[in-house]
């Protein structure tokens, strides 16, 4: 594959060497690239202006953030609390802020025409739940696949209230054996960024008392949708796939 290849709109025809640009663009239409490893995250020009427009953003609203992406190739991250529209939009500018390259699992049905390239260079990747291989294998063999992969996963499953989490991103995890990197949003202080590296022991019950630490005084937006997911006791029996 060659690496020069990443996604360019037809607009940047009009910058410095944007003949070569153009050309880039075909080739994502015409499937010659790869858009599982070139996303909106790589696309030269783009990239560098959202990440101002990001940081922009952020700063007006009144969001901060802390921490740093990990310096490590492959990791789940955790994207909680995930209680409103907002979550998904706040999460990107913060991702672009602290340069991370994030992907997320969405159904194969959001992935049709004439938006299945859209979603894919958002960092989207199609899940096929009708499969007699789940979708926790499925991610296993892309983390297999990849030479770096962010995969982030809201663990509540939807922004509806719920009473736990599911378990999916643990068995993934540990499945593919790497760590999990705690995401947040903090609405109640406005602010969003990376926590700690939890490495999975195999034990459910005590790394959930870790991760549910971490996240005991963070605030959706809607904190009463999901705040019993980190009070709920004997958690480890309680999570599922």
């Amino acid at each position: 594959m060659r690496k020069d290849k990443i996604l360019i709109p037809a607009a940047c025809e009009a910058l410095p060497n944007g003949r070569t640009y153009r050309i880039l663009w075909n080739s994502i239409l015409t499937n010659e690239v790869s858009l599982l490893h070139y996303t909106i995250f790589d696309t030269p020009v783009v990239k560098s202006v959202i990440r101002w427009i990001s940081i922009l953003l952020l700063k007006i609203s009144g969001w901060r953030t802390e921490g740093t992406i990990p310096d490590i190739p492959k990791f789940v991250m955790i994207a909680a609390p995930h209680t409103s529209n907002w979550d998904f939009p706040i999460m990107m500018f913060i991702a672009f802020k602290l340069k991370g390259k994030l992907y997320w699992m969405g159904k194969d049905t959001l992935f049709k025409r004439p938006f299945q390239r859209i979603f894919r260079w958002l960092g989207g990747i199609p899940i096929n739940r009708s499969r007699s291989n789940n979708v926790v294998g499925q991610m296993v063999d892309k983390f297999a696949e990849m030479d770096r992969l962010i995969l982030t996963i809201p663990p509540s499953g939807t922004r509806k209230k719920v009473k736990q989490w599911k378990s999916g991103f643990y068995h993934i995890a540990a499945g593919a054996n790497v760590p999990v990197v705690l995401g947040f949003l903090d609405f109640k202080r406005k602010t969003g960024g990376i926590g700690p590296v939890v490495t999975t022991t195999g034990d459910m019950e005590q790394d959930m008392m870790v991760i549910r630490s971490f996240y005991a005084n963070i605030e959706g937006k809607y904190p009463e949708k999901n705040r019993f997911a980190y009070l709920k006791q004997n958690i480890g029996s309680k999570y599922r796939a």
